[in-house]
């Protein structure tokens, strides 16, 4: 888990919010390995097999109480105006992961909405 993630979460007793966030770290891992090319995409697929279809099915419990921050973030040096979990929810395979810039930009945003409702709780 992201550290200061890790930090915040001490004082949350919500155990399905941290189920979210542990498997959005896994999600996490696999985009900027596979963007930076130091995880093959044959080594990816199993992992997003398993990841992507658990965080879709459960990102629609945590939208609404996630959308409030990450309008507040950035994502390539401005406001971000997408959603960025879903942007990355979206993504097909992990072969959509290569050179997708846009993704690896939206993964900050992701975090820090994540760590402000963390902090907020």
């Amino acid at each position: 888990m992201n550290p200061f993630t890790r930090f915040l979460s001490q004082w949350s007793g919500n155990r399905p919010f941290s189920e979210f966030v542990a498997r959005w770290d896994e999600l996490e891992l696999v985009v900027v390995r596979v963007h930076r090319e130091k995880m093959t995409l044959a080594e990816a697929e199993p992992i997003f097999a398993e990841v992507w279809p658990w965080l879709r099915q459960q990102y629609g419990q945590w939208e609404a109480a996630l959308r409030p921050y990450w309008p507040q973030t950035k994502a390539a040096g401005e406001l971000t105006k997408t959603d960025p979990f879903q942007l990355l929810l979206d993504l097909e395979s992990p072969a959509a992961i290569l050179g997708n810039w846009r993704a690896m930009q939206h993964l900050p945003a992701a975090r820090e909405s994540l760590n402000r409702f963390l902090r907020d709780q």
